[in-house]
């Protein structure tokens, strides 16, 4: 059987993930499956332990071979089954104001034709806006099995403030040499966008979707990989100018303050301050 994964990035979404993938990617000590989000421990994991093995297939002698995907850290089942599964692994979250990380995620739902018109009429009707940011609740799961040493916790505004600090971090906490970045990646890009033809990128989205549940993953990572399909698709919009109103950011605080009282609790984060909270 292939090597399995000694390490997992499992949350969440809009949070630098595919820069961190992207980077790890570049070390020569770390295999990372080219294609980012396989979804094994919760969508997929019917497809059993020969399936997602083979996605490893090519990891040879990488003191770190692992997976970046968003959505583990939300799913019930998805702790419980990574450790039945792998044992006890590394596992890293980077956590991002709950308010910008939902509106980036109601952003990306936009350029794609998908859901309400308003960021209000979203919260209500698209409830991972808000649950992806329970950050507490999901890593309350992860520590309940894993111990608080194999945890790794990276907040976002060091990821923009210093990249390459921030992947220090994280390679200090993988055990591998450090990756000097390149001018090129000393930025931690998450440029807003929106779809030069919104029924196209909604199609592009439709048919990654598609490939995806007909095992085709890698396609799909290396088609999201590339610089010229999201220069064909969409077209980068000024995030400064582009917010949400006062009455929705008080809407998400006001739901998710019990969730970033408790990490500033068990992480010892002064996540409120840094956040603006």
């Amino acid at each position: 059987m292939s090597r399995l994964p000694n390490f997992l990035y499992v949350g969440p979404d809009k949070a630098g993930s595919s820069w961190l993938h992207e980077m790890l990617l570049k070390h020569p000590d770390a295999y990372l499956t080219p294609a980012k989000d396989l979804y094994f421990f919760d969508r997929y994991y019917d497809r059993g332990l020969e399936w997602y093995a083979a996605q490893f297939r090519a990891a040879r002698g990488e003191a770190v071979v692992g997976e970046v995907c968003q959505d583990y850290l939300f799913h019930p089942e998805a702790a419980a089954r990574i450790h039945a599964t792998l044992g006890p692994v590394k596992v890293m979250v980077c956590l991002r104001d709950p308010v910008d990380r939902a509106w980036s995620s109601y952003l990306y739902m936009r350029k794609h034709g998908i859901g309400p018109d308003t960021f209000a009429e979203a919260l209500e009707s698209r409830p991972e806006l808000l649950e992806h940011g329970r950050y507490a609740t999901g890593l309350d799961r992860f520590l309940e099995r894993f111990p608080r040493h194999l945890v790794h916790v990276g907040v976002f505004d060091d990821l923009e403030a210093d990249p390459q600090g921030f992947l220090d971090a994280v390679t200090d906490f993988l055990e591998i040499d450090p990756l000097p970045l390149e001018a090129k990646d000393l930025a931690a890009r998450l440029p807003a966008a929106r779809a030069r033809s919104v029924r196209l990128a909604g199609a592009a989205r439709r048919s990654a979707d598609w490939v995806r549940e007909h095992d085709g993953a890698r396609l799909v990572g290396m088609v999201k990989r590339s610089p010229l399909v999201h220069r064909a698709l969409y077209q980068p919009i000024d995030r400064r100018a582009v917010r949400p109103e006062a009455g929705d950011v008080s809407a998400v605080r006001a739901a998710l303050a019990p969730e970033v009282d408790a990490l500033e609790r068990t992480f010892g984060l002064p996540l409120r301050e840094s956040w603006g909270w």
